[in-house]
């Protein structure tokens, strides 16, 4: 069976709380658990009004410790915002603390605009051109001691974390399968490049101490409910949430609409339309049609599933339903 996961920004909706943000990701990942999804992942994204997940790793924490055995983790990492060192230690800990249920996913776009980078990052280019080498150096202080190692984490060192590298375009499968490490795309939001950076990594790969073969996991951005009609108004709230961010407009995540008209203009429909090209959104039977053609298309063994829903009882409807479509798909198989 095709395995399913999560991936969670702890929205922040109008008319909601940091607080209660942060206890929606809790429930929902409760709730992934019970309905058998295989890993529950958190975006690191900084200075967005709507994203409560700044924080990745406490709040990985604050989710891990309220479930008992699907794996949790980044989904991802900026690593370029961080120093190696800091991050081993972190996941070096998680690791301590939750034995084999971690995950490090790793990227390397800022996930925010420039100026707040500026204040994370501090050196930009720096650090944007590391990012290969910081990849490395992270592999290093997560795995064993070597003899002449100079710098070591505690905790981190020999905690074996698994890492992902994760990627909208092909550099990220390039090095992913240089490293031999599992590749995860962001096709839930950019579509452009997916078959081709999933060949890339599939063509490159070299089998490595983590992983003898490719493993590739795919995003959809995936709105379910009990009709296409519902499915499609919950799915105004991302419509409304990309508009604002082309127009530089972040703030919270709104509540839906019965009608996108007057709310973006042509242009503005033509960029989110595409953006969600692989989107999942529709009742039982239109879900079920769209995760099969999309894992044919792109041959994923895993696919991880972002749920834009204001409102948190639908999102968690929308969770069972995705895993309704799960065994479903898998009993026709």
């Amino acid at each position: 069976m095709l395995p399913f996961s999560v991936l969670d920004l702890s929205p922040i909706t109008e008319g909601g709380s940091v607080a209660q943000s942060l206890e929606n990701s809790r429930r929902l990942a409760i709730a992934a658990e019970e309905n058998g999804y295989r890993r529950f992942w958190l975006a690191e994204h900084h200075g967005m009004k709507g994203i409560a997940s700044a924080a990745t790793s406490i709040v990985i924490s604050h989710v891990v410790s309220a479930t008992q055995s699907i794996r949790v983790g980044s989904g991802g990492i900026m690593l370029p915002n961080h120093s190696p060192l800091v991050i081993a230690e972190q996941f070096g800990t998680l690791a301590a603390l939750y034995p084999g249920r971690i995950d490090l996913g790793l990227g390397r776009a800022p996930g925010t605009d420039m100026r707040t980078a500026q204040a994370l990052r501090r050196n930009m280019e720096a650090s944007s051109n590391n990012f290969p080498n910081d990849v490395v150096e992270l592999q290093a202080l997560l795995g064993p001691v070597s003899e002449d190692q100079k710098i070591i984490a505690v905790p981190g060192a020999d905690s074996n974390v698994l890492i992902w590298l994760l990627g909208s375009s092909h550099f990220s499968a390039h090095l992913a399968g240089m490293l031999g490490l599992p590749f995860a795309f962001a096709s839930h939001f950019a579509p452009d490049m997916l078959l081709s950076a999933l060949e890339i990594y599939r063509e490159r790969f070299t089998p490595s101490p983590q992983l003898d073969k490719p493993q590739v996991m795919v995003g959809v951005m995936g709105v379910a409910a009990d009709t296409d009609e519902e499915a499609n108004y919950l799915f105004t709230s991302m419509q409304q949430s990309f508009v604002a961010l082309r127009r530089n407009a972040r703030g919270r995540f709104p509540p839906p609409v019965r009608s996108m008209e007057g709310l973006w203009t042509p242009d503005e429909k033509i960029f989110v339309d595409h953006a969600m090209s692989y989107g999942v959104v529709g009742g039982p039977e239109t879900i079920r049609r769209k995760i099969a053609s999309f894992v044919d298309l792109t041959r994923a063994d895993e696919l991880i599933v972002s749920m834009p829903i204001f409102d948190m009882e639908k999102r968690l409807h929308s969770l069972k339903l995705f895993a309704q479509a799960q065994a479903d798909l898998a009993r026709a198989a």
